[in-house]
């Protein structure tokens, strides 16, 4: 019975609040503040909008793409393309690999010199690792199979064999110069 009592008491308790509430969006219908900010907005002076600017035709251009070379194909018809017959070039993948073959010739510096009566000039080399190598015409380094074929006490000469993008391969030479 008591609890009865209370719902009555809130929503009777709430029932006024609402109409309060709403009593108060009603009025005496007086806009006259409204329309006098409507009239001095109206009375300003207009502003003037700029046209838009105007714009040159662009020309048409036609594309047509059947008329080249796809980007598939080989850029040269292989009719045409002699291979030369001589001395193939092919690296020797049976020998066992050097030390200094596991680093780019680019990674690797001259550092010295080295010349023994009686025997043939050793060139220092310094890789990667700081580890610093003796190395004489005949030995190999670099990843392209790169063969010493000339040393001086400035310059070590290599011969690399690299791919030549057609399932073949061709020399290169290359010079590594005395660290400064």
């Amino acid at each position: 019975m008591m609890m009865r009592r209370i719902k009555l008491v809130l929503r009777s308790a709430l029932t006024l609040v609402m109409l309060a509430s709403l009593s108060a969006c009603g009025g005496s219908g007086d806009f006259s503040d409204l329309q006098a900010k409507m009239a001095e907005i109206k009375a300003r002076p207009r502003g003037r909008i700029e046209p838009p600017p105007e714009f040159a035709p662009i020309a048409s251009v036609s594309y047509s793409v059947h008329q080249m070379r796809g980007p598939f194909s080989p850029p040269v018809d292989d009719d045409g393309v002699e291979i030369p017959q001589g001395r193939q070039v092919e690296p020797d993948f049976t020998r066992p690999r050097e030390y200094l073959e596991r680093f780019s010739l680019d990674s690797l510096q001259m550092v010295g010199s080295i010349s023994r009566p009686g025997s043939s000039l050793e060139v220092l080399v310094k890789d990667p690792t700081g580890a610093v190598n003796r190395v004489r015409v005949g030995n190999h380094m670099g990843k392209n199979f790169g063969r010493i074929i000339e040393v001086s006490e400035t310059t070590v000469g290599v011969l690399e064999i690299v791919p030549d993008g057609q399932d073949g391969w061709v020399e290169r030479s290359r010079t590594i110069k005395l660290a400064e």
